[in-house]
């Protein structure tokens, strides 16, 4: 697995994607897909660069962690990956929370919750900014409409 500060960034290849599509929509069509190429094309999926392929890789670990206990830590820790990815951070933290619920000392997850938590932090710092830069626009319209209707 990459490490964490990139992870969040990395996107898959699109030869792996079609690829691992193509295996999951053949078992699909026998009404037979196997954990493995589901979770395969699952994991594509949320490395992607498309919201819409991230969510439905999120959907498809979901399933897989609903139904299948083997590989449920794998599954949670691309759920927070996708989560993440699409800027939803608290889901995100609670897949990392319940992963270090069964492994404590997973420093790779432990990364990736310190890494969903600056960008929290980040995007909330641009928020703030983002609003105090509003209130000045409104406050700069409202003084040149005082200032207009004075004349």
């Amino acid at each position: 697995m990459a490490d964490t500060a990139d992870i969040l960034a990395e996107t898959v290849l699109p030869e792996d994607l079609k690829k691992f599509e193509k295996i999951y929509h053949e078992q699909l069509c026998k009404s037979d897909v196997s954990p493995k190429a589901q979770f395969e094309y699952a994991w594509c999926l949320v490395r992607s660069k498309y919201p819409a392929d991230i969510q439905k890789g999120i959907v498809l670990l979901e399933e897989l962690y609903k139904t299948h206990e083997e590989g449920q830590r794998d599954y949670l820790y691309y759920l927070a990956i996708g989560n993440a990815r699409l800027k939803e951070y608290t889901k995100a933290l609670e897949y990392v929370r319940s992963f270090l619920s069964i492994e404590p000392g997973n420093q790779q997850v432990v990364s990736l919750e310190q890494n969903i938590k600056k960008k929290m932090e980040k995007e909330g710092l641009l928020g703030m900014a983002l609003a105090g830069g509003a209130v000045l626009a409104v406050g700069a319209m409202v003084g040149i409409g005082l200032a207009i209707r004075k004349k």
